[in-house]
This record gives C-alpha cells, sequence and structure tokens, in this order.
C-alpha cells in the first residue's frame, strides 16, 4: 500500500499497520526509514525488529533508533542524568543512547538503547496513536546507500513491507541524525556527528 504523507489519514492507516505488527516505510524529520512497533512484552508475536533485519540484511548485534513522540518519555527507559543541552535539542535530529532502566520493557534489547524524539508533528502524531516507540534504520540494504528515491524504495522493498508513506523524493547526502552516547554524570560523547551541532563543553564531552 502506497500513501502520500498529505493524505488526511495517513496518519490513521500508518499507526494502524505500526499497531498489528507491520512495517512500514515512513518519512522522518532526517530520511526515509523503516518503522515497526518496538515489543514492549517479552511474548510478543510481532517481532518488528527481527522483521526489519530480515528485510535490510542486518546484523543481529547492530541496534535500531527508538522514536518517541515526547522528549519525556525516554524516562520511561532510563534513569540516566540527560543534560538540559541535549534535551533541549528534541524534537530534533539527535539520537540519544542510554543505559536501560531494570525492569523497562526493553530490558530484552539490551543494557542500552538509542532513543530520538523526533522534529516532525506528523510522525509524533504516529507514535502518539501508537502508543509505544517505534523502530526506525534507514530504508537500504545493510552497507548499502540509504534510499531517498520514492520510485528506488518501492522498486526494492515494495513487496516486503506492508506500507510506504511518501512525502516526495529526498535530495541524496541529506543528514541523518547526530548520535551521542550518555556515560556517568551526564557526560557524553558523540558517535556520529549529523544533523545537531553539538558545543564542545569540556565538562560533557570526552574522547
Amino acid at each position: 500500500m502506497i500513501f502520500p504523507k498529505d493524505d488526511p489519514s495517513s496518519v490513521a492507516t500508518s499507526a494502524s499497520i505500526l499497531s498489528q505488527g507491520k512495517i512500514a516505510v515512513l518519512p522522518t524529520d532526517t530520511i526515509y526509514g523503516f518503522s515497526g512497533i518496538v515489543d514492549m512484552e517479552m511474548d510478543s508475536p510481532f517481532k518488528t525488529g527481527e522483521k526489519i533485519r530480515e528485510i535490510k540484511g542486518r546484523d543481529d548485534s547492530k541496534p535500531f533508533i527508538h522514536l518517541i513522540s515526547r522528549p519525556e518519555d525516554i524516562f520511561q527507559f532510563t534513569n540516566d542524568e540527560i543534560p538540559d543541552e541535549l534535551l533541549e535539542k528534541w524534537p530534533g535530529a539527535l539520537s540519544i543512547i542510554v543505559r536501560v532502566k531494570p525492569g523497562s520493557p526493553l530490558e530484552s534489547e539490551g543494557k542500552t538503547c538509542a532513543f530520538r524524539c523526533p522534529d516532525d508533528p506528523w510522525l509524533r502524531s504516529i507514535i502518539d496513536a501508537v502508543g509505544a516507540p517505534i523502530y526506525s534504520t534507514s530504508v537500504n540494504i545493510s552497507g548499502q546507500a540509504p534510499l531517498f528515491d520514492v520510485a528506488d524504495i518501492e522498486k526494492q522493498f515494495g513487496d516486503k513491507v506492508d506500507l510506504i508513506v511518501f512525502d516526495g523524493d529526498l535530495a541524496p547526502g541529506r543528514i541523518p541524525s547526530t548520535i551521542v552516547e550518555l556515560g556517568n554524570n551526564g557526560r557524553y560523547t558523540v558517535i556520529r556527528q549529523g544533523a545537531v551541532q553539538l558545543k564542545k563543553k569540556k565538562r560533557f564531552f570526552f574522547f
């Protein structure tokens, strides 16, 4: 199924597809991404992460970014102290890797998870409607360049996903999110410098 982003029912349609454990290609504030509802229970039948990995041919050791609808939602999943200078970049193209809170629904995914609150009200509305974070990862075969052209996305993955929402072709070379990893006492390391520029303050940065 292919839907334009500006269709009045695009939010409801996308949320319905994701809530059923199906996979969608959605435009984000950075690039097009494969998305699926995050499994919030150990015995969830959806296994959307596995489905996306199969589509991409991606290694199990490489985690996905979890998109959330509000900045404060991250504290459902971590006890880490997050500096204000990071939180004030949200909504925005900044992904923050934090340690997972003991007993969190995401504890089964590992000791750490990456979160981002995207700078797109449309996408945040979908996440809100789903009622859980959604996975996001670039639309491509693992190791290959991300796809920016809707026709290319449809040709390569149209029969592998349940929904493609298009918002026009993106300019090649569009910059992905900046990724940082939190350490102790609010310190962080820049893992990937992307769309969001961060001020280098000695009390927060270490390399």
